[in-house]
């Protein structure tokens, strides 16, 4: 390879005697980092089935910065729809999640991330989300009628709102 850098000259390179079997050694090498690389992806991806929604350069991306849990902000929205950002305290305990419409939502128990895989505090997130949201849901249904509509709408999330209105149209 050297030689091509010191001769710029296609055609005389071209004939250079062993070059296309080094070509062909380095392109089955190549195939066989793709193959490794892939494998590994999917290795992650079944540890947390979310990261399927995600291309392989999105995936290396958050895998490649372990160190820095709030780099993973860009890709939650491809993750975990309809969450937009992470809140947290200090640089390893998530504490809330944000909606793209700016509605917050404390996690029940912070997700630490400081020594964990990045599939594994994701998956505290996961887990943390859904107790959160359905605290949040519990606590509109029961202060449902507590008080004015219009205030009871400000007070909670829009989903919890949609689904405590629902619960309370059913029971009517």
């Amino acid at each position: 390879m050297a030689e091509t850098h010191e001769n710029s000259k296609v055609v005389e390179i071209c004939a250079t005697e062993g070059l296309l079997e080094k070509f062909k050694t380095a392109n089955e090498v190549l195939e066989g980092v793709q193959k490794g690389l892939e494998d590994y992806l999917e290795s992650k991806r079944a540890l947390f089935a979310r990261f399927y929604f995600l291309a392989n350069e999105e995936l290396l991306e958050i895998l490649s910065q372990t160190k820095d849990p709030t780099r993973v902000q860009p890709f939650l929205n491809k993750v975990f729809e309809a969450m937009n950002k992470l809140s947290f305290e200090g640089d390893n305990e998530i504490t809330q999640m944000h909606s793209a419409e700016g509605e917050k939502i404390d996690l029940v128990t912070p997700v630490v991330t400081r020594g964990m895989n990045v599939e594994t505090w994701m998956s505290g997130v996961e887990r943390e989300m859904r107790e959160a949201v359905r605290n949040v849901l519990l606590r509109a249904v029961v202060s449902y009628g507590e008080g004015p509509r219009e205030q009871w709408v400000l007070d909670h999330a829009a989903q919890a709102v949609l689904n405590g209105s629902q619960v309370h149209w059913t029971k009517e």
